[in-house]
C-alpha cells in the first residue's frame, strides 16, 4: 500500500518500528497533494519543505533512541482557525490575511508532544460559520465538502494526510465527515481545550477529528483530551482510554435507539431509504435498534441554538463586524446582526432550554447504549456556493454530546452518506465501542 494511504494507527506503528520513516510518509503525502490539490484546494497554508524539515527532525530522534509519542512522525492537517506558531492563522477570512500567531494553540502543542508533523493549514469557511472556502469534495469537485471544517475533511478524504483537526458550532465537523466519507469524531463538549481557537460560541464550540478508521480517531483523541486549565469549561479529570475500551466485547450486544429527530422530513427520500436499509441489517439476527422519538421538547433545539450562537457571534465577533463590516459575507453580518437584537432574558432561557434538553436526552441514553442518527440531509448537494444544512447536527451540538460520523453508505450519485452515532455526554469511550461493534455487525 502506498504511504499516504496507510491509517495513522499502522503509519505510526510502522514508524516506531522502523520500517517506515516519517520522511517517506510525508513525501508521499506531498506527492499526493501534488498530484490532486489542484481540483480539490483543502490547503490554506502549505510549506513542503517545512513539512520535511519536521519530518527530518522526528526521524533523527527516533533514530537517537528517545521515546516515542503515540503519533511520532505522523502528519497532521490543522483547521485554519487554530493557532499554530510557525504557520499564518488566518480565519478564513481576508481580515487576517497573513496572521501568524506567537503561540501554538494547546491543541497544536499537544499534537507536537505527541510527535505529529503539523502538515499545513486546511481551508475553513469564513470564520467558520456558513460562507464557503476554497476546498471541493474530493468525490465529485462539483459539490460541497461540507462545512465549516472542509479543508480538513477533504484532505484525508483524498489520501494527502491521515489526520486531520476540525471544530464544530453546529455541524461542522460531522456534516463534512459525512459529506467526504470519512471518520469523523465531536467529543463530549469540553474534553479537547478551544485555547488558541477562534472564539465564536463557548457554550457550542468543540474541536474534532477526522481519521481513515475509528482506530485512528481514538489515537487521536486520546492526545488531545487533555485537561487545559485555561479553557473554563473543562475539568480535572483523566483522558479516556478510548482505544482499550474500543478494543473490548461488550458484555451483552448494545441496544440502539433509532431517532429520526424532528427534522426527519428534511431528509431526502435516498438517505431515509438507506437508513431504513441500515436499521434491517443490524435486526437481521435480533432486536438490535429501536425506533425512538424524541420528546416534543426538541421541537425547540434548532431555534435554541441559533439564538445562543448568533448572539455569541454578536459578541466575539464584534471587533470585526465593527471595523470590516464591508469585508464579511452578507450570511455571517446577518447573523450577527441577528444576534445584536438577542435578549438577555431570551439568550439566558435558551441556555436553560438545552440544560432541560440533556436531561432528557440522559433519560434515553439511561436505556440505550447509543442513538443512531442522520448524519447529514443526505450526500452533499452539487455546487460550491453552500456548504450544505447541518440541522441534523444541531440537537446533539446543543446538548455536548459526543458523536461519530461512520461512512457506511452510499447515495444514487456515488457520494458517501454518513450514519451519526451518539452517546451520552462524557460518554466518549463506550461510542467508540458501540461504533466498532455496530461496524462489525454491519460487515456480516
Amino acid at each position: 500500500m502506498q504511504a499516504n494511504l496507510l491509517n495513522a494507527v499502522d503509519a505510526a506503528e510502522a514508524i516506531r518500528d522502523g520500517s517506515l520513516t516519517s520522511t517517506e510518509l510525508v513525501e508521499a503525502c506531498l506527492a499526493r497533494i501534488e498530484q490532486v490539490d489542484g481540483n480539490i484546494e483543502a490547503w490554506a497554508h502549505l510549506d513542503p519543505a517545512y513539512a520535511l524539515q519536521q519530518a527530518g527532525v522526528a526521524d533523527e530522534y527516533r533514530q537517537m533512541g528517545g521515546p516515542l509519542g503515540p503519533l511520532h512522525g505522523v502528519p497532521v492537517a490543522i483547521k485554519d482557525i487554530i493557532d499554530t506558531a510557525d504557520m499564518p492563522t488566518e480565519n478564513g477570512t481576508v481580515l487576517y490575511s497573513g496572521r501568524c500567531p506567537s503561540t501554538d494553540a494547546t491543541l497544536v502543542s499537544l499534537l507536537r508532544e505527541a510527535g505529529a508533523v503539523i502538515l499545513g493549514k486546511a481551508v475553513t469557511t469564513e470564520m467558520a460559520v456558513f460562507s464557503p472556502g476554497k476546498t471541493r469534495n474530493p468525490h465529485n469537485p462539483e459539490h460541497t465538502p461540507g462545512g465549516s471544517s472542509s479543508g480538513s475533511a477533504a484532505a484525508v478524504a483524498a489520501g494527502m494526510v491521515p489526520l486531520s483537526v476540525g471544530t464544530q458550532t453546529n455541524g461542522s465537523m460531522i456534516r463534512p465527515a459525512s459529506f467526504c466519507g470519512v471518520f469523523g469524531f465531536k467529543p463530549s463538549h469540553g474534553r479537547i481545550s478551544r485555547t488558541g481557537v477562534l472564539a465564536q460560541s463557548p457554550m457550542l464550540e468543540t474541536p474534532g477529528v477526522y481519521g481513515r478508521s475509528l482506530e485512528d480517531l481514538a489515537l487521536i483523541a486520546e492526545v488531545l483530551m487533555a485537561y487545559d486549565a485555561a479553557d473554563p469549561v473543562m475539568k480535572p479529570q483523566a483522558r479516556p482510554h478510548i482505544l482499550s475500551v474500543m478494543a473490548e466485547e461488550p458484555p451483552v450486544d448494545p441496544h440502539l435507539a433509532f431517532v429520526r429527530s424532528p427534522v426527519w422530513d428534511e431528509a431526502d427520500v435516498v438517505s431515509k431509504d438507506a437508513f431504513r436499509e441500515l436499521i434491517d441489517h443490524l435486526n437481521e439476527n435480533g432486536e438490535h435498534v429501536d425506533i425512538v422519538d424524541l420528546p416534543t421538547a426538541f421541537d425547540e433545539a434548532h431555534e435554541t441554538l441559533r439564538v445562543v450562537m448568533e448572539a455569541d457571534l454578536a459578541k466575539n465577533f464584534a471587533k470585526e463586524y465593527r471595523d470590516g463590516k464591508d469585508k464579511l459575507s452578507t450570511v455571517l453580518c446577518d447573523m450577527i446582526e441577528r444576534g445584536q437584537q438577542v435578549l438577555a432574558t431570551d439568550y439566558n432561557a435558551a441556555v436553560e432550554r438545552a440544560a432541560d434538553l440533556n436531561a432528557m436526552l440522559d433519560m434515553i441514553c439511561e436505556e440505550y447504549d447509543a442513538i443512531v442518527t442522520p448524519s447529514a440531509i443526505g450526500e452533499a448537494p452539487k455546487g460550491l456556493e453552500s456548504t450544505g444544512s447541518p440541522t441534523f447536527c444541531t440537537i446533539w451540538t446543543l446538548c455536548g454530546t459526543p458523536a461519530l460520523n461512520l461512512p457506511v453508505m452510499q447515495g444514487e450519485n456515488g457520494l458517501p452518506i454518513g450514519a451519526q452515532l451518539v452517546s451520552q455526554k462524557g460518554d466518549d469511550a463506550r461510542l467508540f465501542r458501540t461504533a466498532r461493534w455496530m461496524l462489525k455487525k454491519l460487515e456480516e
